[in-house]
Parts: structure tokens; sequence; C-alpha cells
């Protein structure tokens, strides 16, 4: 896969394309560390939306990566790229001794802005909730946050996520 094969716009069939190359190749770490962080946003961006085809059992090799990817979701100008790689995050495993407090406060923030779009929103739910589950003094202040939304702000999306995890459906 080149640089120039990821510029452009993209659709559906090409990111399972790039997803298939990439699988062919069986290199995911090398791929994305060669193209998350191009300064064209749509390579990035349709490197990342090809990584989102992957198996959890594939993704599970960006594991080794995953601050780089959380680095790359905080500091990000592009809304896609932060969206694609927050749904890549959410799909790693995360580990109580490997919370970033940085990325747990970035997810707060960004799951209560309604300014924000809604699947980044919810993916910033999801995260939050993932980091927090490990520690109830954490847990209730991610309650605490979603309990004082005002929720007609939000979409549907949104208020799904939130009241499954309000509701103590959400794992």
């Amino acid at each position: 896969m080149t640089r120039e094969e990821l510029q452009g716009t993209h659709g559906e069939g090409d990111a399972l394309a790039i997803y298939r190359e990439v699988k062919h190749s069986g290199d995911f770490v090398g791929f994305a560390l060669r193209f998350i962080y191009d300064e064209d946003y749509h390579v990035a961006r349709n490197a990342l939306w090809g990584l989102t085809k992957a198996t959890d059992k594939e993704l599970r090799q960006l594991q080794s990566i995953q601050d780089k990817l959380i680095d790359l979701a905080m500091t990000t100008e592009s809304s896609s790229v932060r969206r694609l790689s927050m749904n890549i995050i959410v799909r790693l495993r995360m580990e109580k001794e490997e919370i970033r407090s940085d990325f747990l406060d970035f997810c707060l923030e960004h799951a209560v802005n309604p300014e924000e779009f809604p699947g980044i929103q919810s993916l910033a739910m999801k995260l939050a909730y993932k980091m927090c589950v490990f520690y109830p003094e954490l847990m209730d202040e991610l309650i605490r946050t979603l309990e004082s939304m005002e929720i007609a702000y939000y979409k549907p999306a949104v208020k799904s996520i939130r009241g499954r995890i309000l509701n103590g459906k959400y794992k």
C-alpha cells in the first residue's frame, strides 16, 4: 500500500480493500505507524478506516501502539481521524495500570460536549467507562457527569450509550 493509494476520497469498498491488503501483509503495526500520522489527513483517515475493518483479534496487534493511537486521538485537528482512532482504541484492551488520566479527562470532556460530533461523543463515553470501571471513585464521577448532561441537546446515539451506562447495561 502506498501513500498515493491512500489519498483522495474512498468509499466502504476501498476501506475493505485497504484492510485486505494489510491483512495479506500481516503487518498491521507497520502499516499504522507508516500512515496514521501523515500530514495529509486523507491518508491518515483512509489508513485508519481500513484498520477499523480488522477483526478484534487482528487489532490486538495494535495493542503495542495504543499510547500512540491515544496521542493521535487527543491531538489531531481532524474529527474523522479522531473518531477512527478512537474506534480502534475502544476495541483494544485497557489495563488498570495503563490508564492515562489525560486521556480520561479528554474523554469526559468530549463525551459531554454538545458541540462534538455524536460519534466522537459516544466513543468518548465508552472509553471513559472502560477506564473508570477499574476505580469506583472514578465510576462515581462518570455517573455524576452523565447524569448532569442536559440530554435534550444530544443525538440518539449519545443518549443510547449514556442510558446503557447509567442503567448498568454497557459492558
